[in-house]
């Protein structure tokens, strides 16, 4: 009984959602509407579907990144909020090599926007860090303040330096056919960058679980005293995690570009850095679950178009859900299991039903 209570446990993610999604169909059925025909609407538009499941892995690619940059400075301490600025500086700094980097070959050009966009969310993503090790200043506020920092030095460089000749919005030029990524589901957008974010999420959690590396960010993050006496460089060890988990924002920014877009649009996230917040704490901050987490997030994002084309419910509803599922999730990770504690609920619970067949037996 109690390995099953502590499986309950791990697995609190799991019932966060479904009260989120318990409580969203109220909301449903509260604007008149069968909370089980729009869920199946909305499931089978986002996951069923073939053009229904590209759209969802198209918003899953740079939601996935965004995700690992969250959970990566995390396990060395660090709270990375910055993932939108960052995606938005990778982008541009992507863009720049793209547009006016010539005369180098095909594949040679490629892997240099790919690097140009890691090196920019990296040492955008350094910054807060350096402030947090060596100044004490709280990476939190430093980050989200960056956020609209970035965002405002995209629409700069595309309103003005960067902007297409004659265009009725502020964008770029289009990047050469060259730098594209390429297509893995016929008739779709579904590009390379999804198998670009597994393989990082495989990565990565190998990384975490049994690297030196990724036991020296453990280390830091649970206890940067003790890490000190062991010898562990903690302000290194921060600025590398901060750094890594910055560039993978970066990367998140640069397949927006060469996989999608095309060239670089001012405003051009709706918010990916912040939803890789949500999905790294849906994922327990464990990279082997984040592409489920992500997943589930980005199948509510493109099926909730689908279910509002339908049955006439407006999205906003799904964005409430998604709210939910923040605040239950929350919720959940504040939950602790105490072994202790629930030893002692069962033997008390065991004990008067002992007594009572002795009773009877008497």
């Amino acid at each position: 009984m109690i390995k099953l209570i502590e499986f309950a446990f791990r697995v609190r993610t799991i019932w966060a959602v479904l009260m989120a999604l318990f409580v969203g169909g109220i909301m449903i059925a509260a604007a008149g509407h069968n909370p089980i025909t729009a869920y199946g609407v909305l499931f089978h538009g986002a996951f069923i579907d073939y053009y229904g499941l590209g759209a969802t892995l198209v918003k899953m690619s740079p939601i996935l990144l965004a995700g690992l940059a969250v959970i990566i400075p995390l396990r060395a301490g660090l709270f990375n909020i910055g993932g939108e600025g960052q995606i938005y500086i990778g982008a541009l700094c992507s863009t720049a090599v793209a547009l006016y980097v010539t005369g180098l070959p095909d594949f040679a050009h490629f892997g240099l926007v790919i690097v140009a966009g890691c090196v920019g969310g990296g040492l955008w993503a350094l910054i807060p860090a350096i402030l947090r090790a060596y100044r004490g200043i709280n990476e939190v506020i430093v980050t989200i303040l960056m956020n609209y920092v970035a965002i405002n030095l995209v629409s700069y460089f595309v309103s003005g330096p960067m902007m297409q000749p004659d265009a009725p919005y502020p964008y770029s030029p289009e990047i050469d056919d060259h730098l594209f990524l390429s297509w893995i589901m016929p008739g779709t957008d579904v590009h390379t960058g999804i198998i670009m974010g597994l393989l990082l999420s495989f990565t990565f959690w190998f990384i975490l679980k049994y690297s030196s590396v990724g036991f020296g960010w453990s280390t830091v993050g649970h206890n940067p005293v003790a890490a000190k006496y062991a010898g562990i460089n903690v302000k290194k060890q921060m600025l590398i995690a901060m750094f890594v988990g910055g560039a993978v924002a970066g990367l998140a920014g640069t397949i927006e570009v060469i996989g999608l877009k095309y060239r670089l649009f001012h405003l051009f996230s709706p918010g990916y850095g912040y939803d890789g917040i949500v999905v790294a704490f849906l994922a327990s901050l464990n990279p082997i679950l984040l592409p489920f987490a992500t997943l589930f997030l980005s199948g509510l994002k493109a099926g909730a178009n689908v279910m509002q084309r339908a049955i006439g419910l407006e999205s906003t509803i799904i964005e409430a859900i998604q709210g939910l599922v923040i605040i239950f999730t929350a919720a959940s990770l504040a939950l602790k299991f105490d072994k202790p504690f629930w030893e002692r609920f069962l033997d008390r619970r065991q004990k008067p039903n002992k007594d009572t067949v002795g009773t009877k037996n008497v």
